[in-house]
């Protein structure tokens, strides 16, 4: 893999582990977080809502089929950087147009390989997510990392949407219901799924006012995901709470916490998250369970929904975490997992997009 640089990864509680570099020379900070998912790397790396976070795979082969532009949901790599077994050089397939190391290289971010990531992903479920430093180049100082990952603020204290939303509105053109959308880090699949069914969709920045909203005259009102605390979301939230009755209103992952925040709910962080492609749903009404794919640290506090008027539609069957809710009065929905994300199960697409379509009166 072209020149091999020295790596290692240091961690707030004082470990460090050594690795072989790859992609950009350079030094990183972040919160170290695992996904389970055995495809679809460039899709996570690009995912504005792993921007803050150093991305490690439990899959132990990364970049086995390139890298095709295709999948980005984003315009650049929004994970600080990556920790991988393996990372492959030469991947055999006509489809992508460069290897993971060179990706790395032209996005400026570090890799480190020869990780024991199964070993890691134990250390994060067991103790939860941890502060971390990567460095890599010709001399690497494991000591100095351990105190970078220490002294790097939390996340919870980090404004990241800001970081990855959109600067000015913008306006996709549909014949369809009109749909204002506050873009918190919006990926690429979800304006897909939403272009797909002709809507009219407004993009607006994440610090938009409840009048740029009105003055468009939207049939609904949606929320993207996007990463860390929804708490630091406060703009959205207002408009949410200001709009909540006068338009239908839906949003998936950081646009549910963030919805449940204006109607009075309350949100934490977990322990290690969830991300992978495969995490169990179950919806409450019909029974069925659902394998999704999800990307959040925080999740909606179920015990504080009592007294808001919200409904429980669907839980996690692993720890029971809230996966969706609705308030049938005002016409709002949403989910906490990703119905859009490809790879991975498409099992809720059409229901939660084609719900979308019937909220907005179509």
């Amino acid at each position: 893999m072209g020149v091999l640089m020295d790596a290692v990864i240091g961690l707030e509680d004082g470990t460090m582990i050594h690795g072989e570099g790859f992609g950009a020379a350079r030094t990183i900070c972040g919160e170290l977080v695992f996904t389970t998912q055995f495809t679809g790397y460039e899709e996570a790396l690009t995912d504005p809502s792993y921007r803050g976070q150093v991305l490690m795979f439990a899959y132990p082969l990364i970049g086995n089929y390139g890298i095709n532009p295709d999948s980005f949901q984003s315009h650049k790599m929004q994970a600080e950087g990556l920790v991988v077994r393996e990372a492959c050089d030469h991947p055999p397939t006509s489809k992508a147009t460069e290897s993971i190391d060179d990706f790395l290289k032209q996005e400026d971010k570090p890799g480190i390989s020869g990780v024991d990531t199964r070993a890691l992903t134990i250390k994060t479920r067991e103790h939860g997510t941890l502060k971390a430093c990567l460095m890599t180049g010709e001399r690497v100082n494991g000591a100095r990392a351990v105190e970078l990952a220490q002294t790097q603020p939390d996340i919870s204290d980090t404004d990241l949407i800001s970081l990855v939303t959109c600067q000015k509105p913008y306006h996709i053109e549909g014949d369809g219901k009109r749909i204002a959308l506050i873009d918190l880090g919006i990926k690429q699949n979800i304006l897909k799924s939403l272009k797909r069914r002709n809507l009219d969709i407004f993009v607006f920045p994440a610090d938009t006012e409840k009048s740029a909203i009105e003055a468009i005259n939207p049939d609904l009102l949606f929320l993207s995901n996007g990463p860390g605390d929804p708490k630091k979301a406060e703009a959205a939230i207002k408009v949410v709470s200001d709009l909540a009755g006068s338009l239908p209103i839906a949003g998936i992952c950081l646009g549910h916490q963030v919805i449940a925040l204006a109607l009075g709910a309350r949100t934490y962080k977990l322990k290690f998250g969830h991300r992978g492609a495969n995490q169990p749903v179950k919806d409450l009404k019909s029974g069925k369970v659902w394998i999704t794919s999800q990307n959040h640290g925080f999740a909606v506090d179920r015990d504080s929904i009592d007294g808001t008027g919200i409904t429980i539609t669907q839980v996690n069957t692993n720890d029971a975490t809230v996966e969706g809710f609705s308030y049938p009065d005002l016409d709002i929905f949403c989910v906490q997992y990703h119905p859009e994300a490809h790879p991975g199960p498409m099992d809720t697409e059409s229901w939660f997009f084609d719900h979308i379509l019937e909220l907005a009166g179509d």
